[in-house]
């Protein structure tokens, strides 16, 4: 919330403590000792713009009904000195209190004199958190899941350092293992297919896409026929040798072009070479938490988890429906499992000092993130700093109907074809319209529209108006000037109060969006605020009023101006002057 709301809460609390203290004090109330209340925002802003339930909670101390104590309540209570003018008393006890005109007075001061860092908060107190997104198999082009992870994850770690986290965004770049494997034997079919044709059977699991034979093809294009004359090995490490940077290259330059920059590209490899993974193993074997069986390597997940899960309350029955299971840690082959380097990923965040650790996975995920927090606690740290925001699938729709395929290389769409149709602002904010875990229709049609019916252009156009409006005015000769408190107490419109009233509550939807991991709570917020400030305009004339309510009102949209771009900047939006 803004300052001056915390404030008007603050003389709220202390108020109404008054009262009850003075209604004891006096006999209206019997000796006990004061119950914790609380003050929120009713439902209903009609019934009062702020409410305590100090009475209904009274009830069982004063051994009152909570209308009575609500009226003794009301008796003592001084609200001088307040940004409060009245109370009423409402349904079975609530206490329902107003503002005055100079708390909407102050708001707009509070917009005024933070600017650019107004809606930040210390709410993180500094914490450590890491947000990990995207994390894309490097294998091959990213696709319409990472395009809305790209945007969910980075639009996620903006309301995390709004609200004072120290945020920290990494890509986990899956450059080993069984895929790199898979990766190297497509390659090099396709590669030796160019020179011996269909005698070269492709592999029957291997990456079938056609960015491998274009690969293979560049590879030749430079190179010529080298590879034919090495063995299977040299001639793999070759090819991923050359495709791997290119394809890694190619996700850095669509995140960038996406405006999305990662503190750390993290390379799965350097797990490998640096020993990471074996000591995870180690440790595992370490806690008795491993067995041998069929010429690999186990890990007891079944049996930490049923720990973990009795010693939460869960029963057996619940336990048994999981239907857990055990996890290869190292394959029959010596090779370590993408679980067992995860596990040492994660491990690897906490030992740099990470308090809370967030990942952005699609949906498909969801058996492992019980399974990685469990493992978390067997070696011993917190997997309950481990959170995994899911995300649901994303269809892409053009006039009504499912889009498979780009229209412009005839292929299957991947994040780069995306960002070449759509405009990146478009991309950004309607992915983030909807929570992660409900499913996206992307619709290509809206995400190119330059009318109200796009969220984003609404809200970029909210933001060209008043520019317009200011621009107008001076060309008027009217310019805006910082007006005095008896001016801004001028706006009592009931647009211009609910429009002051949802700036004011700017800080606390973003501190709530962090909380929630939900930044969609922002693209909502400031859609309805360009809806407000419309309202507003229609309403209430900027010119011809006299000069005070004129220069209050110019003081209201410039408000609303600086709220706007605060949260396209916060989500690497443009904020355009014009349209």
């Amino acid at each position: 919330m803004s300052k001056t709301a915390a404030i008007a809460v603050k003389q709220l609390e202390k108020a109404v403590t008054d009262a009850i203290k003075k209604a004891i004090e006096n006999g209206a109330l019997p000796q006990s000792e004061i119950p914790q209340f609380i003050i929120e925002t009713p439902a209903d802003r009609k019934n009062g713009d702020l409410a305590t339930n100090a009475a209904m909670v009274g009830a069982r101390a004063f051994k009152m009904p909570p209308f009575k104590i609500a009226g003794e309540i009301k008796n003592n209570l001084v609200l001088d000195n307040t940004f409060f003018t009245k109370c009423e008393i409402a349904g079975p006890g609530f206490i329902n209190f107003f503002f005055a005109p100079s708390y909407y007075a102050g708001v707009l001061r509070d917009i005024e004199n933070e600017g650019d860092s107004y809606g930040r908060s210390d709410f993180g107190k500094g914490k450590k958190v890491m947000v990990e997104f995207v994390s894309a198999n490097p294998t091959g082009p990213m696709h319409m899941g990472n395009a809305r992870g790209g945007a969910l994850g980075d639009c996620l770690a903006a309301v995390l350092d709004a609200s004072g986290y120290d945020v920290w965004r990494e890509f986990y770049v899956n450059d080993a293992g069984n895929q790199i494997e898979k990766f190297a034997c497509s390659l090099e079919a396709r590669y030796l297919q160019i020179y011996k044709g269909d005698e070269i059977e492709f592999p029957e699991d291997g990456y079938q896409g056609e960015d491998i034979t274009d690969l293979a093809k560049l590879y030749a294009d430079e190179n010529g026929d080298s590879l034919l004359k090495v063995d299977s090995e040299t001639r793999k490490k070759a090819l991923v040798d050359f495709a791997l940077p290119k394809n890694i290259n190619k996700m850095k330059s669509d995140m960038a072009k996406y405006r999305i920059n990662y503190d750390k590209w993290f390379m799965e490899s350097e797990l490998h070479k640096s020993g990471q993974v074996q000591a995870v193993v180690d440790l595992l074997k370490e806690k008795g938490l491993t067995y041998e069986k069929d010429g690999a390597l186990w890990y007891k997940n079944k049996e930490v988890l049923t720990n973990k899960l009795l010693a939460e309350g869960k029963s057996q029955k619940y336990i048994d429906n999981l239907e857990l299971k055990d996890d290869v840690l190292i394959r029959q082959n010596g090779n370590p499992t993408y679980f067992t380097a995860d596990i040492a990923y994660h491990k690897n965040k906490f030992d740099r000092g990470f308090e809370t650790l967030i990942d952005v996975w699609g949906a498909d995920h969801h058996g492992h993130v019980m399974r990685l927090k469990g493992a978390m606690d067997a070696i011993g740290y917190d997997g309950d700093s481990l959170d995994v925001v899911l995300m649901q699938l994303v269809k892409l729709m053009r006039n009504g109907e499912l889009v498979r395929m780009s229209k412009r290389t005839g292929k299957a769409i991947q994040l780069g074809d995306l960002l070449e149709e759509v405009p990146v602002d478009s991309a950004r904010f309607l992915f983030n319209t909807r929570e992660a875990n409900t499913p996206v229709d992307f619709d290509l049609d809206l995400a190119v529209t330059q009318d109200n019916q796009n969220p984003v252009y609404y809200v970029q156009y909210a933001h060209a108006r008043i520019c317009s409006i200011i621009k107008s005015l001076e060309n008027d000769a009217i310019t805006a000037r910082a007006c005095t408190d008896a001016e801004l107490m001028m706006l009592r419109e009931s647009e211009e109060l609910e429009l002051i009233n949802h700036l004011a509550a700017y800080t606390d939807e973003i501190i709530s969006a962090a909380k929630d991991y939900d930044p969609t709570r922002i693209t909502r917020y400031v859609t309805q605020l360009a809806t407000l400030f419309h309202k507003f305009y229609n309403a209430c004339r900027v010119k011809g009023e006299n000069e005070g309510l004129m220069q209050a009102r110019l003081n209201l949209c410039i408000a609303v101006k600086t709220v706007i771009k605060n949260v396209l900047m916060m989500f690497n939006i443009t904020c355009p002057d014009k349209m």
